[in-house]
């Protein structure tokens, strides 16, 4: 199960669909997609933004076959290997990518509504990480949150922004 998404209405998702449209060419692919899952990914994160949810991006990057078995990974000590894609990789993209687009968007909102946003659990987890917790009911200035993950599509946002598959969003107060 994903996400719950409590500001997930038409206007975000307006927003979100927004977001991503900004991004054109440059949003994120991650290297576990196949090559027709790098090129289907734009359609299928657009089409979750405007009708599902972070679950919905997940079945369709599975049901698609779009993630590859190996991947190419850096040895500590110099050269490559291949390793496994993890077999949680569809979720933990669908998860990280739509939070993002998501969070932009209600950033987006929160300016132009004069309010606030907050970070909140929005997945349960049964071992949440001390930072994860210390997050919880933090107020985030919504243009640092948007100027951050537009910069870095949210794959390593500063400290102070949810993790991607940290089980953390934000919601407008």
């Amino acid at each position: 199960m994903g996400l719950d998404f409590r500001n997930l209405d038409d206007r975000t998702r307006a927003l979100m669909v927004e977001e991503i449209d900004l991004d054109g060419d440059n949003l994120y692919l991650s290297r576990f997609l196949t090559d027709d899952g790098q090129a289907q990914w734009p359609g299928l994160l657009r089409d979750a933004a405007l009708n599902g949810n972070d679950d919905t991006l997940a079945a369709a990057v599975r049901g698609g076959r779009l993630l590859r078995r190996q991947y190419q990974r850096r040895k500590p000590k110099g050269g490559f290997t291949m390793a496994e894609v993890p077999v949680t990789a569809h979720r933990t993209l669908a998860e990280g990518q739509f939070n993002v687009y998501y969070m932009r968007a209600l950033a987006r909102r929160a300016i132009e509504e004069r309010r606030s946003i907050i970070v909140y659990r929005a997945k349960r987890v049964q071992e949440p990480r001390p930072e994860s917790q210390r997050m919880i009911d933090r107020q985030l200035e919504p243009n640092f949150v948007l100027e951050t993950l537009r910069a870095d599509h949210g794959v390593e946002p500063e400290t102070g922004i949810p993790l991607p598959n940290s089980g953390l969003t934000v919601e407008l107060q």
